[in-house]
């Protein structure tokens, strides 16, 4: 691999660093200091600050520091801490878009008569992406799957690309592929397909009201940015992951399989 690569790979991991760690530092801060931000709704964007957070320090930070040596310096022990705390970050990222999805649609679009979305619902959600980040971040740590260096062997993630013995390998991929790919896109496709609808229906009942138009306008923009932003966000690396996996013996160089990353 050409220096420049794992420079310019040092450089946009420090860009992250810098974009990410005041945004979502300040938004804890501010929500912690500002008693009437803290509301249910609310919960689930925190936890997403939470998230991202993990990712600077876990991911980003350990990253711009490895590519500075030109591959994983931290041995076995920083590997799996590194993997670990990677993926449950953008796990729990993940989970909270979908989370994010289901609560919008519940309150929009009222499938269950006489529900108030309050607290405990609010930290039922928070649990739930705790639970399935989890759910995919312990596994390598325990023996289903492992986590090994990938791409230009300055970060470390599921192994996705070998079929080592007694790693179970394939089936975790499957299981990832599936419920922590297919599933969150299918139920944030649904909800906010659903609220579009709802919004569309209301317009359509008050098609004179501006303010009905201006409303749904918003709410087809916010659905439209939603889905872009969860496929952007996961569509390459799992279609990146999932293609090496079906092409095992091919030859792939590190920096197709750092990109999507």
């Amino acid at each position: 691999v050409n220096p420049a690569a794992f420079a310019a790979l040092g450089a946009y991991m420090f860009f992250l660093i810098l974009a990410g760690f005041p945004i979502n530092f300040l938004t804890l801060y501010v929500t912690i200091e500002h008693k009437k931000l803290r509301t249910p709704l609310n919960y689930i964007l925190l936890n997403l600050a939470v998230a991202d957070l993990f990712m600077v320090f876990g991911g980003f930070t350990t990253t711009m520091y490895t590519s500075m040596h030109g591959y994983f310096v931290l041995g076995r022990l920083g590997c799996n801490l590194e993997g670990f705390f990677a993926t449950l970050g953008g796990e729990i990222g993940l989970w909270s878009l979908v989370v994010l999805a289901i609560e919008r649609w519940i309150v929009v679009c009222k499938p269950i008569s006489n529900f108030r979305f309050g607290e405990n619902h609010a930290i039922m959600g928070v649990a739930l992406t705790w639970i399935m980040a989890c759910s995919c971040a312990v596994p390598p740590l325990v023996g289903w799957s492992r986590y090994i260096p990938e791409g230009m062997q300055c970060s470390c993630g599921v192994d996705y690309y070998t079929r080592a013995e007694g790693f179970n390998n394939e089936s975790f991929v499957i299981y990832m592929f599936i419920v922590h790919f297919s599933i969150p896109f299918t139920v944030i496709f649904f909800c906010y397909g659903r609220l579009l609808c709802a919004v569309k229906e209301a317009a359509a009942a008050q098609q004179e009201s501006e303010t009905t138009q201006r409303a749904e306008r918003e709410v087809t923009r916010m659905v439209v940015i939603m889905v872009i932003a969860f496929l952007v966000s996961w569509l390459p690396y799992a279609s990146v992951a999932w293609y090496i996996f079906t092409h095992q013996g091919s030859e792939f160089g590190p920096l197709f399989m750092t990109l999507p990353a």
